[in-house]
């Protein structure tokens, strides 16, 4: 493990007014994206519709810090046989790769998941270093259903996993993006959240430690301390900001170089409007940098507007550009409302 090369990506990836591309849709997934627009998802369509992404020149070298990638993806050409992974680093930005095999059943925990994919682990983070990846992403799933749900169990054995990707991934030279996701689909309200968050976010630093896994070298893709979706009290943009931050200073240590926050279900907007709060009103008391490694904050526009046709690329790369932007300025906690419409 060289930890100076891996702290010097770690902070490449939070480059102020940057942030991360989160392009990583298994199959599945980009297929309901595509369905939602009357596109059928096959290998060129998936690799025409990142292509254009990644060729939106004033998105990825001003506001893009890496992107996430499939395994498909990170093995393909454009339609002129570049490699898509050099047209990433060729915008200046980094690549990465999704490594977890997905959440599954967790034995003898109903109603809950671990991620599994560290067999073989090892080996795949050779061969993606290989193929150009400096980074990886593994996400474990933290769901809240009532007083019971998430269990001790649960929290511990996702934590344990990330914690052992972890240590793979810096043995191969690759930093990584340990994302324990508490969603955002219940009824909670945002104290219930707070605490769940702040749980999970203990038992995995403890046990990067446990594993020995260096901080300075890892970057973390966490919720934000929000409400759920169908909680009948939504709290405002301050309040979600201010509970993130402190849940965060209080869970997070210092030596870490960055959060990006993943969307979780966010519109586009709110997602923006959430980073920005943060970053314009508590730089000042934070340690690590913010930013975002954002999906479908991302993508939902550009995807709607290429509809899978040629003559919208110009305006789906124009979407692109302008969510990057919103974000990129979100990092800097230099956004607002009136920006959307410029």
């Amino acid at each position: 493990m060289n930890l100076d090369e891996l702290n010097k990506i770690a902070l490449g990836m939070v480059t102020p007014g940057k942030g991360i591309l989160a392009a990583d849709e298994s199959s599945g997934t980009i297929k309901k994206r595509f369905d939602s627009i009357g596109v059928e998802s096959t290998e060129d369509t998936r690799r025409d519709y990142r292509e254009m992404l990644f060729r939106t020149e004033t998105a990825m070298r001003e506001h893009i810090s890496g992107v996430i990638l499939f395994d498909e993806t990170i093995r393909q050409n454009a339609k002129d046989g570049t490699p898509l992974v050099k047209l990433i680093q060729d915008a200046g930005a980094i690549p990465g790769i999704k490594v977890d095999m997905g959440a599954k059943p967790l034995a003898g925990a109903p109603g809950e998941t671990v991620t599994e994919g560290l067999d073989g682990l090892r080996e795949r983070l050779a061969e993606y270093h290989a193929l150009g990846a400096r980074f990886a992403k593994w996400r474990a799933v933290i769901d809240i259903d009532g007083a019971e749900i998430p269990s001790g169990y649960c929290i511990a054995a996702n934590a344990h996993a990330l914690a052992r990707y972890a240590a793979l991934c810096q043995e191969a030279n690759i930093v990584p993006i340990v994302e324990p996701e508490v969603l955002m689909d219940g009824d909670h309200d945002i104290d219930r959240c707070y605490d769940v968050t702040e749980f999970t976010l203990k038992s995995l630093f403890d046990e990067l430690y446990a594993q020995d896994v260096a901080l300075e070298g890892t970057i973390l893709k966490p919720n934000m301390v929000i409400a759920g979706k169908k909680c009948p009290v939504q709290a405002s943009v301050g309040e979600v900001a201010e509970k993130t931050v402190k849940c965060f200073r209080a869970a997070v240590p210092a030596a870490l170089p960055g959060i990006v926050f993943l969307s979780g279900g966010q519109s586009d907007q709110e997602a923006t409007a959430h980073l920005n709060a943060m970053n314009a009103e508590y730089k000042d008391q934070m340690p690590w940098a913010l930013s975002f490694s954002y999906g479908r904050a991302l993508q939902a526009a550009p995807l709607k507007a290429w509809g899978g046709k040629a003559e919208n690329i110009p305006a789906a790369q124009g979407a692109f550009a302008h969510r990057a932007r919103m974000n990129g300025l979100a990092q800097l906690g230099e956004w607002s409302d009136g920006l959307e419409a410029a």
